[in-house]
């Protein structure tokens, strides 16, 4: 009895060991390109307002060479700039609607607070002294927290670009102080934390998309404008305005967002390389912004024949301080305390 108890147990054993043989045989024999094949495949659209100069154009360039490469040529993403998709307005709003237009957005935080209203708490005037400070607070639980309400609107968001600090530009008029911006017709995206600065300050400020800007003001459209220093040199602001005013007066952090409905289509890889990739050009557009904004601000006026001018930021920074108030409304007492408490620690 004994023996045909270990002759049996022997079999066993047997019969488990060739299993695991053929499994592993199994797994080392799975050819990597027919597993691609398997994977779904898509070419991502991704639009942006501005021209293929801008630091959101180059760094959305490498993101969609990372994802090529690292699946296989099954995610490719072809990059639409100058509006040829649309305003920043009108791109938002395809994502929203996933009209199948655009698949991928880089656009600046607070121009989303037509879907979320928190999502203009980066863009309150005069919030950071310097880009990385401005950084640190993009890369918040605050700004991630309000970032998952779009989830609701097919937005999700991957990572925060630069745009920079907003500075206004005009064609005659030099802007020294809030006064002289008293009825100023100033152009502005469709955003509503900008707009209401802009008021605040005595301006008249009249949405236009982006695309549209450069010949608006160089027929005289509008008095002014306000972008920060890459996106006015890249641009060729300074071929229609004269005039540049350093008041930084708003941060705009941008969101690298994707269509939810086309991030649930992807697989997990596929999900775990996109999102790494747009982390990834993350850091290459906030380098190149702030690398940017240091070299050509000499370059607008040297190059660009614009008169630079140093405002007396301490009558901006008064004139301002209702904007937070009168949006307290959209934001709630929560938000803006934690907003203060984090300023406060930073």
């Amino acid at each position: 009895m004994k023996a045909r108890f270990i002759f049996c147990a022997a079999i066993v054993t047997m019969l488990l060991v060739v299993t695991s043989c053929s499994k592993k045989e199994s797994a080392e024999s799975v050819d990597p390109a027919a597993a691609a094949a398997t994977e779904p495949q898509f070419v991502l659209k991704i639009g942006i307002s501005t021209n293929d100069q801008d630091p959101r154009a180059i760094a959305a360039l490498q993101f969609a060479k990372e994802i090529e490469e690292k699946t296989g040529g099954n995610l490719k993403a072809d990059l639409y700039h100058s509006g040829q998709l649309g305003g920043d307005g009108a791109l938002i709003e395809a994502l929203a609607l996933d009209s199948g237009t655009v698949d991928i957005i880089i656009s600046d935080a607070s121009n989303f607070s037509t879907y979320v209203p928190k999502m203009g708490i980066s863009a309150l005037p005069f919030l950071f002294g310097d880009f990385e400070t401005a950084w640190k607070f993009m890369d918040s639980n605050i700004e991630a927290e309000v970032e998952q309400e779009l989830i609701s609107h097919n937005i999700r968001v991957l990572a925060h670009y630069d745009n920079g600090f907003r500075c206004v530009t005009t064609g005659s008029r030099v802007v020294k102080t809030p006064a002289d911006m008293r009825n100023m017709l100033i152009r502005t995206p469709e955003n509503p934390v900008i707009m209401a600065s802009m008021r605040a300050l005595g301006a008249n400020p009249q949405p236009l998309a982006f695309s549209e800007l450069y010949m608006a003001l160089k027929q005289g459209t509008y008095d002014a404008q306000e972008n920060p220093v890459p996106v006015i040199y890249n641009n060729k602001l300074y071929e229609v305005q004269k005039n540049l005013s350093l008041t930084n007066h708003i941060y705009s952090g941008m969101c690298f967002a994707i269509g939810e409905n086309i991030w649930n289509k992807l697989s997990d890889s596929q999900k775990q390389i996109v999102a790494a990739a747009a982390k990834t050009s993350e850091g290459t557009n906030r380098a190149m912004n702030k690398q940017m904004t240091e070299d050509f601000l000499s370059k607008l006026e040297s190059e660009g024949g614009m008169t630079i001018t140093q405002p007396d930021l301490p009558q901006f920074i008064e004139a301002t301080k209702s904007v937070k108030d009168g949006l307290s409304g959209d934001y709630g007492a929560d938000l803006l305390q934690r907003l203060d408490a984090w300023l406060a620690a930073n």
